[in-house]
């Protein structure tokens, strides 16, 4: 007799649909002969996977305290609309995907009408919004870290149902194709200097972002002609919004290139990178690209949160690192002249080598991949006997 699960899975960004799409293959090749029935809020890789998406996560990534306060109709909505499937549907377990500020409302609500709780990937409370513990210890049956120190963090501050999974990005960040078959691809030079530009999966991102990175790259070339810029686009409706950054930037250089769902690609095979902190700050640390962290949000934002962190680095290769191995330019920090001055230092052949080597360092700290299969193994064991 086959054996039938539900697991409801909600995601809410680009990262985490990747993170919960991973876990999604990893829990199915854990058991073939279980028929696995997933629902929730999905994003494109999510639904790629099977995921029955009951919200659609791509509109649900939102940055900023006023673009949330306005968005606050359609969290409502979906949060609704994912109680209710959970009520019809009765999942077996239900595993929140990162995306805090909507999955941990939702667990209270979850917890509380009887169902199993997983939290996969740890809000960041050691840097901010350390209020939220709170939440963690009453209303998920257990979180899985991905970072090294996350557990032994929790365990001080009275949390135990806590397992580090290891990072899921460990070993499945990699370039597809040699660093040629890139460049025949794009139409570069392999030889001469390529620096990626990631500007983020977020419209308000790419908004504030991209025209500083775009302004940055002109001005380089005006210094060094043979440079050459490749503008990493995550999957999804993101190109409409570089595309036209790039109509209102006027002067784009003309050794500029533009590539879709080809981020590892382009950062492992460019000389340096400037990364909008976030994953990728992580993802490009472990590619061992040279990178520089950059980040902008308004000006309200900025003075409502800045006071709410509680780290010295924002970016994630740096936590890792324990030092500030790449370079953080942070709101009134981030000009072309910063960034420009940065990304040249980085293609400096000594300075590269020892960022790299640096970089080396930090990568061992996450060990050697298998997070979707050790959370896979703590998931499947909060299933009901049947």
């Amino acid at each position: 007799m086959t054996t039938k699960r539900k697991i409801m899975i909600v995601a809410g960004e680009a990262s985490g649909d990747a993170h919960a799409a991973r876990l999604i293959k990893a829990i199915r090749d854990a058991e073939p002969e279980t028929v696995f029935q997933f629902f929730g809020s999905a994003g494109p890789q999510m639904r790629d996977a099977g995921v029955d998406a009951v919200v659609q996560s791509d509109d649900l990534s939102v940055v900023g305290v006023a673009e949330i306060a306005g968005a606050l109709p359609m969290f409502l909505r979906a949060s609704k609309k994912l109680k209710v499937a959970a009520d019809e549907r009765k999942p077996d377990v239900v595993v929140l995907v990162d995306f805090p500020d909507f999955n941990l409302k939702l667990a209270k609500w979850l917890k509380k009408h009887g169902f199993t709780v997983v939290f996969y990937i740890s809000p960041q409370l050691w840097a901010w919004r350390k209020y939220r513990i709170s939440t963690i210890r009453k209303y998920v049956d257990l979180l899985l870290t991905i970072l090294p120190f996350e557990k032994a963090w929790y365990a001080s501050h009275g949390v135990g149902h806590v397992e580090y999974v290891g990072n899921p990005l460990a070993n499945e960040v990699s370039a597809g194709i040699s660093k040629q078959e890139f460049c025949d691809h794009v139409g570069l030079e392999p030889k001469k200097s390529i620096i990626a530009l990631l500007p983020g999966s977020r419209h308000k991102e790419i908004v504030r972002i991209l025209p500083v990175m775009l302004e940055t790259a002109a001005e380089m070339t005006k210094k060094d002609p043979e440079l050459q810029f490749v503008i990493a686009v995550a999957r999804g409706r993101n190109r409409n919004d570089v595309d036209k950054a790039i109509l209102d930037a006027g002067d784009a250089p003309k050794n500029l290139r533009i590539v879709e769902n080809e981020t590892y690609n382009a950062v492992a095979h460019s000389d340096a990178a400037a990364v909008t902190s976030g994953t990728a700050t992580l993802e490009t640390g472990i590619l061992g690209t040279p990178l520089v962290i950059v980040y902008a949000t308004s000006a309200l934002n900025y003075a409502l949160l800045k006071p709410l962190i509680a780290v010295e680095h924002y970016g994630l290769i740096n936590l890792i690192a324990g030092k500030k191995v790449a370079k953080e330019l942070i709101q009134n920090d981030f000009s072309p002249a910063t960034l420009s001055a940065e990304l040249f230092r980085l293609l400096d052949p000594a300075v590269n080598a020892e960022v790299c080597e640096e970089l080396r360092i930090a990568r061992e700290k996450l060990g050697s991949g298998g997070a979707s299969q050790r959370a896979t193994e703590a998931i499947l064991k909060l299933l009901p006997i049947v």
